[in-house]
């Protein structure tokens, strides 16, 4: 009894858990569950393609978390470094995108991921500017 209460005691120490809700663009309601906060971006990007997948959502995604990119509104425009920490941005709420095929056959470098995730900011924007669009002009 007293090692499970010392286990809880170190798992504490290492960070605060944070509940975080990641909506994936297509997809019908958000995923949520807890993390840690210095967790990367990219393990986020993970538990989250698993949990999508367990949960046998549409449309199916995949588990290459290299064909993903995770946005922040308070993080700005661009995609967050897989590198990053989750709670570096001090949000709770992210986007979940998958780049365009032209930008996954790009690879990952360096030069490349600047210019893919403006260039896909625009993607996921004027999707959902279409989406809202198209919602006004039906009534």
């Amino acid at each position: 009894m007293m090692l499970i209460n010392k286990q809880k005691k170190n798992q504490n120490l290492k960070g605060n858990r944070l509940l975080i809700t990641i909506t994936v663009l297509g997809s019908a309601g958000p995923i949520r569950f807890v993390v840690n906060e210095e967790e990367s971006v990219a393990a986020v990007i993970c538990t989250a393609l698993k949990s999508y997948a367990r949960e046998r959502r549409l449309p199916v995604l995949g588990t290459d978390m290299d064909d993903f990119l995770l946005y922040c509104p308070n993080y700005g425009s661009d995609a967050m470094s897989h590198w990053d920490t989750i709670g570096s941005v001090g949000a709770r709420n992210f986007l979940l995108c998958k780049k365009p095929q032209s930008e996954r056959t790009l690879g990952n470098g360096g030069s490349g991921e600047v210019g893919t995730a403006r260039k896909f900011c625009g993607s996921w924007k004027s999707w959902i500017n279409k989406s809202f669009n198209r919602k006004i002009s039906s009534h």
